[in-house]
């Protein structure tokens, strides 16, 4: 078989091949060491961390829908503090990227949050989780503001040093292409898209909602024609790396972000039914690159033909 190119280059930044994992999906990372090499995979994004360790939302707070599943953690982690002192040690630093995904309630905190991650030679990028209330404007999320996600990106990028800083935007908006070119003027070094749509599931026998939350956020197959159309929006409308997430399952799916405009994945709620997937993902990558005469990603990168 011939040799295909599936290295990704992010500014400073140079992934072995564009399959990552997606935040909340794939724990500390080292929670499905078991299931394959870790340092195989683009890159690991761990689920959001807080200044302080969060409990989340109280149960049930999963539920499986048709295609796909809410779920209303809540975010609960164990803090940066512990993070970094009982997991990213053990994580494959020197031979994957680490990212770490920030959940704030107020630009300060985000930008306290960036200082200390900062420091850190093990992490190779930021992403940030704008789609978190800003509890000073009453509980409104940050991702559905150009205004507020422009303020938090700034804060974020004067303490990141030499940190990739990834905006993760939310599909709740009435347009995400504001919201991009928001994050974008605001100093983004790329942009990460989808995060979870609203939703919600009921009980008929009992007459309540299915989660203790009642909403949630939905992911998996059923939002992945969703998240292909904003990253093709996104993606002529910004000149910056896109990560494009939601609802992959399968190889061809990594294929036809990359067409419509992504320069990598992450790989989210298909981790709960195999948690070997990932690791799947890059050993069939090149073959079905080989298969297409796809010599390189940059070659297929934005090559979708519409006449």
């Amino acid at each position: 078989m011939s040799k295909v190119d599936l290295s990704v280059k992010l500014g400073h930044l140079r992934l072995k091949n564009p399959i990552l994992t997606a935040s909340g999906t794939f724990g500390y990372g080292l929670e499905f060491a078991p299931f394959g090499d870790l340092a195989s995979l683009g890159g690991i994004v761990v689920k959001g961390l807080s200044l302080k360790p969060r409990q989340g939302n109280p149960c049930p707070r999963i539920v499986e829908t048709p295609c796909g599943m809410l779920n209303a953690i809540g975010l609960q982690n164990i803090g940066v503090e512990a993070f970094l002192k009982d997991k990213l040690p053990y994580l494959p630093w020197s031979k994957t990227s680490i990212w770490v995904n920030l959940y704030a309630q107020t630009k300060e905190e985000f930008a306290e949050l960036s200082s200390i991650l900062a420091q850190e030679p093990g992490i190779a990028g930021l992403e940030v989780n704008i789609s978190c209330p800003n509890v000073k404007q009453g509980g409104v999320l940050f991702g559905q503001s150009p205004r507020m996600a422009a303020q938090v990106t700034e804060a974020v990028k004067k303490k990141s040093k030499d940190k990739f800083v990834l905006v993760k935007l939310s599909p709740n908006v009435t347009d995400i292409k504001e919201i991009a070119k928001a994050v974008v003027d605001a100093g983004a070094d790329g942009i990460s898209l989808i995060n979870t749509l609203g939703g919600m599931a009921v009980d008929i026998y009992c007459k309540r909602p299915k989660l203790k939350n009642v909403f949630g956020g939905l992911s998996g197959p059923a939002i992945k024609p969703v998240a292909l159309k904003m990253v093709y929006e996104v993606a002529r409308c910004v000149d910056l790396p896109i990560i494009g997430i939601g609802g992959i399952s399968r190889v061809e799916d990594v294929l036809e972000f990359i067409l419509v405009g992504a320069w990598a994945v992450q790989v989210g709620s298909a981790n709960f039914t195999n948690p070997s997937l990932v690791f799947e993902m890059v050993k069939e990558l090149p073959q079905l690159m080989h298969r297409l005469g796809i010599k390189s990603l940059d070659e297929w990168r934005n090559s979708l033909i519409l006449e």
